[in-house]
């Protein structure tokens, strides 16, 4: 398992295990997080699982594909650190990652 720290816009913090393999959006969606919707299940063609990653953890996390670049064109208030939980698969490496969730005008 690997615990990730979801953090809403709010500063409420959800910490979840999530099993290797499942995407970060997946287990946002496991732990019930407000914020991260997921319209599309994680197709990467909605942008709604839009988080910040902390930056102690960009390096592990590693950088977008071209098709969640596309994608995050048209989530709000994106960032350097912008990536889509959905195509963030989760590994024993990442525990204790910490991805914030931005406010949101919906």
């Amino acid at each position: 398992m690997a615990r990730i720290t979801y953090i809403e816009f709010g500063g409420r913090e959800h910490v979840v295990d999530v099993v290797p393999g499942l995407s970060v959006m997946e287990g946002a969606r496991q732990g019930l997080i407000s914020g991260i919707d997921a319209d599309c299940g994680g197709g990467c063609s909605c942008g709604t699982c839009h988080v910040y990653v902390d930056p102690d953890w960009q390096a592990r996390v590693g950088g977008r594909n071209p098709i969640e670049d596309a994608t995050i064109e048209f989530a709000e208030n994106v960032l350097p650190n912008s990536r889509l939980a959905c195509q963030i698969t989760v590994t024993e490496a990442l525990d204790g990652l910490v991805v914030r969730i931005p406010e949101t005008l919906r």
